[in-house]
């Protein structure tokens, strides 16, 4: 690894105003087990992007699956697959040519993909409460309400809103002056880092960054919250036990996939935000938490609570099909 200070890395971060250097640190301390890091960090990309891919080509192979719920699971894989792979240039440059230095144009893309990807995943994760509050509030309006056409576009629409939100996010960084060791803790760029560094007044950006957090992902997870919160209302109300647990099935994936998803970012947040004194390594933990967990996860738990998916897997593996619950 190059030393922070050494004349490599002094020379790589002085050029040009408009371009400065940065240094991805990744995992500070653990040089030396570093080779024992890659293993679960490369597993857990492994399974992200051919999990996600699976899910995709599955969904667009089979007619069968061209329903609501479906394209909604196929816009949950997208956004994974993406998060997976903003994050994938960086992190294995450093595993595998100890690659840490990064140009502020490519930063700049990097961030830009992995929180768009990011607000892409809360909106869909809102779509898709609205999709089981529907199921199981009104059954009967469900296939009236909720069409094909009507989730592609919807999708769509709520998908753009959280990178149309950040292009202005994004661009005014280039306007910064960047003073000192251009250092990032992380083996990739977020704005949060990337704005701590410029040595002039950011207070329109953090402001901005702020509104656009709270009025996308933030309004997302309370709306989510509202929705189940009918939902186990509606749910309570049902006549047996069986039918309750019945119909809270039908949820249980898409609360996982909510769970893994807003508790570490509002975690990282609040540690973004207040936490200047938490130890480095909570920082560190936190933000791979939030950018690798959800996307490894989300397709294992619907391959297995999904009843088509997992049809699809056991006639792959030659495997008896068992039967399943309803779809989650």
């Amino acid at each position: 690894m190059i030393a922070l200070f050494s004349p490599q890395f002094m020379l790589l971060s002085n050029i040009t105003q408009f371009s400065p250097m940065f240094y991805l640190t990744g995992f500070p301390g653990l040089d030396t087990i570093e080779h024992w890091i890659f293993i679960p960090f490369f597993l857990m990309y492994l399974v992200a992007i051919s999990g996600n891919c699976f899910i995709l080509i599955v969904i667009k192979t089979n007619p069968r699956l061209h329903r609501p719920m479906y394209y909604l699971l196929s816009f949950l894989a997208f956004t994974d697959l993406g998060l997976s792979v903003s994050t994938l240039p960086t992190t294995m440059g450093i595993f595998w040519f100890k690659s840490h230095g990064i140009y502020f144009v490519a930063c700049q893309i990097q961030m830009f993909c992995i929180h768009s990807f990011s607000f892409m995943e809360s909106s869909v994760l809102l779509i898709m409460s609205f999709d089981r509050f529907l199921a199981i509030c009104h059954p009967l309006r469900y296939s009236v309400i909720i069409t094909s056409q009507r989730v592609i576009r919807a999708g769509l629409a709520v998908i753009f809103r959280g990178p149309v939100a950040l292009v202005p996010l994004v661009l005014l960084l280039k306007s910064f002056p960047y003073c000192g060791p251009r250092v990032l803790s992380h083996s990739f760029c977020l704005h949060q880092e990337v704005i701590h560094l410029a040595c002039t007044d950011t207070t329109f950006n953090n402001l901005y960054g702020l509104a656009v957090v709270v009025f996308t992902m933030m309004l997302d997870l309370v709306l989510i919250a509202l929705s189940y919160g009918v939902i186990l209302h509606t749910v309570a109300r049902l006549a047996s036990q069986e039918e309750q647990l019945r119909a809270f099935q039908t949820c249980t994936s898409h609360l996982c996939a909510v769970l893994i998803f807003f508790v570490p970012m509002v975690g990282l947040s609040l540690v973004h935000r207040f936490g200047k004194h938490v130890p480095l390594a909570v920082h560190l933990l936190m933000a791979n938490v939030y950018l690798f967990v959800p996307p490894m996860l989300n397709p294992i738990i619907y391959s297995i609570k999904t009843k088509e998916i997992r049809h699809i897997i056991s006639k792959l593996l030659g495997l008896k099909n068992v039967s399943t619950k309803s779809w989650s």
